[in-house]
């Protein structure tokens, strides 16, 4: 029995074989050949799909979300190493939009007291992130 195998390169080569192990060989090959359409069948592989396409696109920036992730939780860290008045200022003056005039007159203090506790606060934030 001739056996033909046609090699990826293009190239082809016929074998002579005993029909018994010719019919082994011919019963691997059915085989193979049934695995591959059941798998193929059932599933998708990703070397056939387009990695470029559709199948892939998204519109969210998943690097820019996990920097911005990332740069939240070092935020957080750098508020809690500031004492609980200093966060209640920054709470006021970034997060709630207070005037420093305003954050001022509430505590009875003048503007440069407040400016100046916003100073050291930025020091000691700039020192943590760094």
């Amino acid at each position: 029995m001739e056996i033909k195998y046609e090699f990826v390169t293009g190239e082809v080569l016929e074998i002579e074989a005993e029909d018994a192990l010719g019919e082994v060989l011919l019963e691997f090959d059915r085989q193979e050949k049934n695995n591959e359409r059941r798998e193929t069948r059932r599933h998708m592989s990703l070397d056939g799909m387009d990695f470029e396409g559709e199948w892939f696109v998204s519109s969210e920036d998943t690097e820019g979300a996990a920097l911005c992730q990332e740069d939240m939780g070092r935020l957080t860290q750098a508020l809690k190493m500031l004492s609980p008045e200093q966060r209640e200022l920054v709470l006021k003056v970034y997060f709630n939009g207070m005037r420093i005039v305003d954050i001022a007159r509430e505590e009875g203090v003048g503007e440069s007291a407040v400016r100046d506790r916003i100073r050291r606060i930025h020091k000691k934030m700039k020192k943590y992130l760094e």
